[in-house]
C-alpha cells in the first residue's frame, strides 16, 4: 500500500470534483439483457490481426459486416463491447470501489437502446430505466455525483438500418424523446449532463458517433452526409439542453470535445499556418455548441467544398438560444503538423494519425505523453470560451500483469500510471492557479479497466482497478486494486495537497 501523502498548500479549489469516467458501450456489458436492444457498438468487431496503431482499419464497417454481426448474437469474442467489464452485474461492487477512492463524481453514460431498444419505440423499457435508478441510488448512497453522457458511441442499431440514423432529421425527435424520458426519470438524481460524447469525432469515425455506414450513401458526397448529420446533432444538443433545464432546475449541461492539441513541427510560417488550420478544424464543433452559431470558417468550408447542409427555418435560432453551460473534453496526447510531411515520422493518437514529436515519449500504442499540452489546452479553451471547463477523459493505456499483493490477493504495480497522472495533475494545478482557468473537475479514463474504443482490447488497461478479463472475454471478471488505486485515493483525500510532496 502507498503511504499517506503529506498535506501541503498545493491544493485544488474547494469543491473540485475528482472522479473517474466510463462509457456504457465499453464497460456495461449485459448487452442483450434487461430488454436492451442492439446498438451500433454491439456490432463493432475486434480486429485481432490488425496493427493496434491503425485506427481506421479498426473502425471501418460495412453493411455486410453489420449483417454478419447480427447473425451471430452468441459471439462475445469478436465483439468485445457486448461483454465490456460487466458493470451490469458488478455495479454495486464497482461503485463501492469508487467510494473507497473517495470519488466526488462518476462520469458514465446511459445506453440509449437500453431505454428505447429500437430508438423509435412508443414507450420506454422500464427494466432499463430501473437499472439506472439502481446505479444512481448506489452513487447517492456514497455521496457520488453522477455526470451522465446522454449519447456515447451507441445509437440504437434500428435507427441506422431503418433511418440512416443522424442523417435523417427524424432522429432529432427520437433523441429528444429519449432525453425527456431520462431527465424526467432522474431529475432528482442527476445534475450534470453531457449531450454527445466527442461530437466532433463523427468526422473521424462516422459509424460509431453518427450511425453512418459509408456504403449506404454511394450516390452522395459522404463529407456532406457527415456534416448534415452533425447539424442534426447540433440542433438535438440545443434542444436537449432546453429540455434538461426545463425539467431539472439548476442542472448543468455541457458539450464534450475531443481535445486534439497540435504543434507546428517547425517555426516555418507554412507549418504554423497548417497548425492554425488544423486547430480550427477541431474547435469548429465546440465553437458551434458554445456560441450557438456556425463559425465563419466552417461556413466557408461548406461553401468551398460544395456542401449543401439542409436546415429548417428555426434551427439556427434554436442553436443560438440554448448553448451549453460548460465545456468538457478528453485529453490524452498532442501531435505535430507540417505543410510538407515527407520524411517525417508519424504516430497514432486518440482517433488520429499525426506527425511524431521528437521531444515526447510515447505509450505502447504510439500515443505521445505531453502533460504540458494539457495546460496549453486548458488555457486555449478557457481563453476562447470563458466558460467553466471539465476534464472528463485523460489517462494512459498500458499492458499489465497481476502479481500477488502479499495479502492473499493480487495487484498491479502500475507506477507508470502514477507518474502519468502526477504530471498531468501538476499541469492542471498550474492552469488553475497561474493561468486563472476555471476547472470544475477531473474524471480519469477509465477508472476501472474496460474495452478500449480504438482497438476493442481489454489489454489496453487504463484503470485504477484491474478487471480479470482478456481480449477474448475470458476470465473471472474479478476486480483487483492496483497500486494507483491507493495513490489516487490520497490525491482526492488531500484535494491534490500530496502532489507537491
Amino acid at each position: 500500500m502507498v503511504k499517506s501523502c503529506r498535506r501541503t498548500n498545493m491544493k485544488f479549489p474547494e469543491g473540485f470534483l475528482w472522479g473517474g469516467a466510463t462509457a456504457a458501450n465499453q464497460y456495461e456489458g449485459g448487452w442483450n439483457e434487461g430488454g436492451k436492444g442492439w446498438s451500433v457498438s454491439d456490432c463493432a468487431k475486434a480486429h485481432f490481426d490488425t496493427d493496434v496503431t491503425n485506427f481506421s482499419a479498426h473502425n471501418e464497417i460495412t453493411s455486410e459486416e453489420i449483417q454478419y454481426a447480427m447473425e451471430h448474437p452468441e459471439d462475445m469474442v469478436n465483439y468485445p463491447k457486448r461483454h465490456g467489464s460487466d458493470f451490469y452485474h458488478h455495479y454495486k461492487e464497482d461503485i463501492a470501489l469508487m467510494a473507497e477512492m473517495e470519488f466526488k463524481v462518476f462520469r458514465m453514460s446511459i445506453a440509449w437502446s437500453r431505454i428505447y431498444p429500437n430508438g423509435d419505440d412508443l414507450e420506454p423499457n422500464e427494466e432499463g430505466l430501473q437499472f439506472y435508478d439502481n446505479v444512481f441510488d448506489e452513487c447517492k448512497k456514497y455521496g457520488i455525483e453522477p455526470l451522465v453522457t446522454m449519447s456515447h458511441y451507441e445509437p440504437p442499431l434500428n435507427l441506422v438500418l431503418k433511418y440512416n440514423c443522424w442523417y435523417n432529421r427524424k432522429t432529432i425527435d427520437f433523441f429528444c424523446k429519449f432525453v425527456e424520458t431520462i431527465c424526467t426519470r432522474y431529475k432528482d438524481k442527476v445534475k450534470y449532463w453531457l449531450t454527445f460524447n466527442e461530437v466532433d469525432s463523427m468526422i473521424r469515425h462516422p459509424y460509431t458517433t453518427g450511425g453512418l455506414i459509408r456504403d449506404r450513401f454511394k450516390d452522395k458526397n459522404f463529407e456532406e452526409v457527415i456534416f448534415q448529420s452533425m447539424h442534426h446533432q447540433f440542433v438535438a444538443s440545443a434542444l436537449a439542453t432546453k429540455i434538461c433545464h426545463e425539467i431539472i432546475p439548476g442542472s448543468q449541461v455541457g458539450c464534450m470535445l475531443t481535445k486534439l492539441t497540435y504543434y507546428p513541427y517547425s517555426c516555418r510560417p507554412e507549418d504554423v499556418l497548417e497548425m492554425q488550420q488544423k486547430m480550427r478544424s477541431i474547435y469548429c464543433y465546440s465553437d458551434t455548441q458554445v456560441f450557438g452559431e456556425y463559425p465563419a470558417y466552417l461556413l466557408a468550408r461548406f461553401k468551398n467544398h460544395g456542401l449543401n447542409i439542409m436546415m429548417e427555418e428555426k434551427d439556427l435560432e434554436i442553436m443560438k438560444k440554448y448553448p451549453v453551460d460548460f465545456i468538457s473534453f478528453s485529453y490524452y496526447m498532442s501531435s505535430c503538423v507540417a505543410k510538407n510531411t515527407e520524411g517525417l515520422d508519424t504516430t497514432e493518437g486518440n482517433t488520429v494519425t499525426a506527425i511524431k514529436n521528437p521531444y515526447l515519449p510515447s505509450s505502447e500504442w504510439g500515443w505521445q505523453i505531453d502533460p504540458i499540452g494539457l495546460r496549453i489546452s486548458l488555457v486555449d479553451l478557457y481563453d476562447r470560451y470563458r466558460k467553466p471547463l471539465f476534464i472528463v477523459e485523460n489517462g494512459l493505456g498500458a499492458k499489465e500483469e497481476l502479481v500477488p499483493d502479499g495479502k492473499g490477493s493480487y495487484t498491479v504495480n502500475d507506477d507508470y500510471h502514477i507518474d502519468y497522472y502526477k504530471a498531468h495533475f501538476k499541469a492542471m494545478y498550474d492552469a488553475i492557479h497561474e493561468d486563472g482557468v476555471e476547472l470544475l473537475g477531473y474524471t480519469s479514463w477509465a477508472c476501472i479497466d474496460l474495452v478500449s474504443e480504438s482497438t476493442k482490447q481489454m489489454s489496453k488497461r487504463y484503470g485504477f482497478v484491474y478487471v480479470d478479463a482478456d481480449d477474448y472475454g475470458k476470465g473471472t471478471y474479478n476486480r483487483y486494486k492496483k497500486k494507483s488505486f491507493y495513490w489516487y485515493k490520497h490525491v482526492i483525500e488531500t484535494n491534490g495537497g500530496c502532489l507537491s510532496e
